[in-house]
């Protein structure tokens, strides 16, 4: 394995994982203890691994901290059965707080879950034949593919693709099986643990997170420029030809650091689908071999490609994968919206797309989701990158009788919900996370609501503009992809950010920098009503923003 020298002190991290390259901790050990209730500063980095984040009730902390934790799938392409999706629905409700969190990366998150109750959790998701592992921590995150069977059945393609990097991409640890299927915790000073070097990861892992992505053009609705490797399915008579490789894209940012920013990958070159695998260990050796292990803020992938430049990183990636990537091919996204309601899927079945209001699969909703997985055993429930569900694989007389079943519980199969909010995003932010700032996901309906009211007086009804939130600048919802953002900056403050697209292929950029919630309304009615008059026919809110606002000054307000 190829390292670079540095003569700076690592990382805490970077010694702990080096110290227990296993990522087993006391785990085990913590989990069997009754008499405590929380994780170690040293384990909640290990748990990471496993997929779990340990949290607090922030809203609870008055009375002193409730320990809980947050649980992740690793749900390749975001595709499960009926019967996952019911093991899924029934752990939340046995261990959770009886609802399903959809991420942006098309998985699923248990909040509220207590430590006694992690272990049974995950053993039932690994039972049926998911998993928690790598959903989290230094290692590739769960792997996105094109959720809408609507386009080209070169989908399908694609979507075996990702499931193969996926694969090739798993960690070999063997802390994980140890310690939530058999119950063993694993004895770190042992020679073969302690020596344990996973052969695509090393002792160390990866410096930070990485993410990978497939999308299939003209629908951005994976946002794949936003991720560390992404694969642009290049599509010829239903069949793909090969992929565009694009490498360094990330969200994250640190507020008052104008080292970290967001940023959308490069476009390296084209190859054909036997080459996938190679290039994704490539592209990840080189993200472990130059990452920056000192200061984690530096640690991201795009931030090697930025310095190194796309060239340095093209000639890295035909050395490691054996392999020279041919020119790009030409591609265009349009869109990078989900598809709700009834549609026709390319084989002739029908699909369902299913809004959920923040990604958060409660109430109602939650309990006729499990009515029709458990009356057709056949469907696909596909999460998707923009928090919604699609049902998959129905045939005409399915189709009446899900409708039926969704009308019942008083859900709309058509028109679900407003253009505007059809197209938020919001992280959980408070109560559970521990880095939120800000709200998020309580705060961006209501605000949704006012923004809607000054369209309605201004002539704007039914306008769609991509609105997204976070409660920190780690960009969880993709805020710097959106037309407007708010990014938490401190307890009911929020940058406000503007100028995103709708294909996913444009940064915004800051425009105000500290934004009161009660405040919104007074500085976004003027720009609304500027957007009202001086549009071009047809023309977005982000375009117009873009055109428009930068021209007028060089910095933020």
């Amino acid at each position: 394995m190829t390292t670079t020298v540095t003569d700076k002190k690592l990382s805490p991290n970077e010694e702990l994982k080096s110290s227990i390259p296993t990522l087993s901790g006391n785990i085990y050990a913590t989990i069997a203890d009754e008499s405590v209730d929380h994780f170690s500063a040293e384990d909640i980095q290990f748990l990471k691994f496993h997929g779990s984040y340990q949290q607090d009730d922030r809203d609870l902390r008055k009375t002193g901290k409730k320990y809980i934790m947050m649980v992740r799938g690793r749900i390749p392409g975001g595709v499960m059965t009926a019967k996952q999706w019911c093991v899924f629905d029934e752990l939340a409700t046995q261990y959770g707080n009886n609802t399903l969190r959809l991420t942006t990366r098309q998985s699923i998150q248990f909040h509220g879950v207590v430590k006694s109750n992690l272990r049974p959790l995950i053993k039932r998701i690994n039972e049926s034949l998911l998993s928690t592992l790598s959903a989290c921590g230094d290692i590739t995150r769960n792997v996105m593919a094109p959720p809408t069977p609507a386009y080209t059945r070169a989908r399908d393609q694609v979507y075996a693709d990702a499931h193969e990097v996926a694969r090739a991409l798993a960690p070999r640890t063997k802390a994980y099986h140890s310690i939530w299927i058999d119950g063993v915790q694993l004895d770190n000073e042992a020679p073969e643990n302690k020596e344990f070097e996973d052969p695509l990861y090393g002792k160390a892992y990866l410096p930070r997170k990485f993410k990978v992505a497939f999308a299939v053009p003209p629908v951005n609705d994976i946002d794949v420029l936003t991720n560390c490797l992404g694969f642009i399915a290049i599509v010829e008579n239903d069949q793909v030809v090969g992929y565009n490789v694009c490498v360094g894209g990330s969200m994250g940012r640190s507020h008052g650091n104008a080292a970290t920013y967001p940023r959308i990958a490069d476009v390296l070159g084209f190859i054909t689908p036997d080459k996938v695998v190679n290039v994704a260990k490539a592209v990840l050796t080189i993200h472990r071999d130059f990452g920056d292990r000192v200061d984690r803020k530096h640690a991201r992938l795009k931030y090697v490609i930025a310095e190194r430049g796309a060239a340095w990183a093209r000639n890295e990636v035909n050395q490691r994968a054996g392999t020279i990537l041919a020119p790009a091919r030409p591609f265009k996204f349009t869109s990078s919206t989900d598809l709700l309601g009834w549609r026709q899927a390319v084989d002739g079945k029908w699909f369902f797309g299913m809004y959920v209001n923040m990604g958060r699969v409660k109430d109602a909703q939650k309990a006729v989701l499990r009515q029709v997985a458990e009356q057709f055993p056949n469907l696909e429930f596909r999460i998707t990158p923009n928090q919604n569900v699609i049902l998959v694989n129905a045939d005409a007389t399915e189709k009446s009788a899900i409708s039926a079943l969704l009308q019942a519980a008083g859900l709309k199969p058509e028109q679900q919900t407003s253009p505007l909010r059809a197209t938020a995003l919001a992280c959980p932010a408070l109560p559970t996370c521990g880095l939120a700032l800000a709200e998020s996901e309580r705060m961006l309906p209501g605000v949704i609501d006012r923004i809607e009211k000054i369209c309605d007086d201004l002539g704007l009804s039914g306008e769609e503009i991509i609105v997204r939130s976070t409660g920190c600048p780690n960009g969880c919802a993709r805020p710097y992809m959106a037309e407007l953002a708010f990014v938490g900056k401190g307890p009911g403050r929020y940058q406000v950010w503007l100028g995103g697209n709708a294909a996913g292929t444009r940064l915004n950029r800051l425009w105000k920098d500290v934004v009161k919630e009660a405040d919104l309304e007074t500085e976004l009615r003027p720009l609304f009503v500027r957007f009202a008059t001086e549009r071009n026919p047809e023309e977005r809110f982000g375009d117009w923003c873009d055109r428009t606002l930068w021209t007028e000054t060089a910095t933020p307000h």
